[in-house]
């Protein structure tokens, strides 16, 4: 039968609750980046707004922005991008009673019944994560031709072999839309392809190198030489790893600088929110999103990823989203988000992304 996505069911709004809801309250912006007060801040969830008695769908909504009524639609928007005299919607209650209704029943269906008391309820290193990685398997092949995968990762995922061959692997074959992380993921993946460490150890026996704390400088100052990545790959023949595989696909990568950064090499993005502004393109895309072994990139990813996309059709459907981490801390912080579709999985990130790259060839017959 193979993967099914669940059938969003719509709000009824002949119910008289919503039928007969007053319009959203509209005020304009003060000024550039200043909004009224008693605002209504967005969720992950999908939100309506009555306007000129219509009730509308807010099809872009992500965590602590304000809704604004612009070219008969609702945007949502960052604090920082709202420009004087926007209409902003106001209103703090999310029952329909101020014509703003937050509706995060869409894809469940009906509740599992169970026992109030119960062992093992929540994800910890004692889980059993075999069905969720049969169902990510699943998942990823329906999502290599229907929709579109971005994959946030921590530095830790190039500091293995295999793992590096898997992901870059999983890049090739169509498994990778996009590509989130920082200066130290792709800095020692390209030392891994262009001097086989990272951090100076060997990436495979993990054995430390004669003066291998250079190595990653070294890489970087190359990489600055010849004034891109791309031109690295090319002029040092490097023909291997997650970056090498990036560019040959053409798979956009996002690398957000932080303030302990060496080098970095010239993709970096050294100013925050010309950052988020990439990330943002590239995750308003998505229907998976999987983070792996980076914590403040997972949670910023988590905020501006909604609970659900719209699709060109018009069709409603879940956006699925995995935080994949060692530390139960890191993987239950972005639970904490409230998301109808994160789950976590608590592993070692390398170990992860070598089984998804066996397991998706088991499901697609390969």
């Amino acid at each position: 039968m193979g993967f099914q996505l669940k059938k969003y069911a719509e709000p009824d709004f002949t119910q008289e609750f919503l039928a007969g809801a007053p319009d959203a309250v509209l005020l304009p912006a003060p000024k550039d980046g200043v909004v009224p007060e008693q605002y209504h801040s967005t969720t992950i969830f999908p939100e309506y707004f009555k306007i000129n008695g219509e009730w509308m769908l807010a099809q872009e909504s992500r965590m602590d922005c304000v809704a604004v009524y612009k070219d008969h639609r609702v945007q949502v928007v960052e604090f920082r991008n709202v420009k004087k005299d926007d209409l902003v919607v106001i209103g703090r209650t999310e029952d329909g009673s101020e014509g703003i209704y937050v509706y995060p029943d869409g894809f469940r269906g009906k509740e599992n019944t169970r026992d109030l008391f119960a062992f093992r309820q929540g994800r910890s290193r004692e889980t059993a994560f075999s069905r969720d990685y049969d169902e990510l398997y699943e998942l990823l092949n329906y999502e290599r031709e229907h929709g579109n995968v971005v994959w946030v990762m921590g530095p830790a995922c190039a500091f293995d072999s295999d793992s590096r061959a898997a992901f870059a692997g999983l890049v090739e074959e169509g498994y990778v839309d996009a590509l989130l992380a920082g200066n130290a993921l792709a800095t020692h993946d390209l030392e891994g392809a262009y001097l086989k460490t990272a951090l100076g150890q060997n990436i495979y026996t993990q054995e430390s190198q004669p003066m291998g704390h250079y190595n990653h400088l070294d890489t970087l100052n190359r990489i600055r030489y010849y004034g891109s990545i791309p031109a690295f790959i090319e002029a040092e023949h490097i023909d291997n790893g997650i970056i090498y595989s990036c560019v040959k696909k053409k798979v956009p990568f996002v690398l957000a600088g932080s303030i302990r950064d060496d080098g970095p090499m010239p993709e970096i993005y050294g100013n925050v929110y010309d950052a988020q502004n990439a990330m943002r393109d590239c995750v308003r895309k998505a229907t998976t999103v999987i983070c792996m072994a980076s914590t403040l990139h997972t949670i910023a990813t988590g905020n501006m990823v909604p609970s659900f996309r719209v699709l060109e059709d018009g069709t409603v459907r879940e956006v699925y989203f995995y935080s994949v981490d060692i530390s139960e801390f890191a993987v239950n912080k972005l639970g904490d988000r409230g998301s109808l579709s994160a789950k976590s999985i608590v592993t070692n990130a390398q170990d992860f992304i070598v089984n998804v790259y066996k397991g998706v060839h088991q499901v697609s017959g390969k």
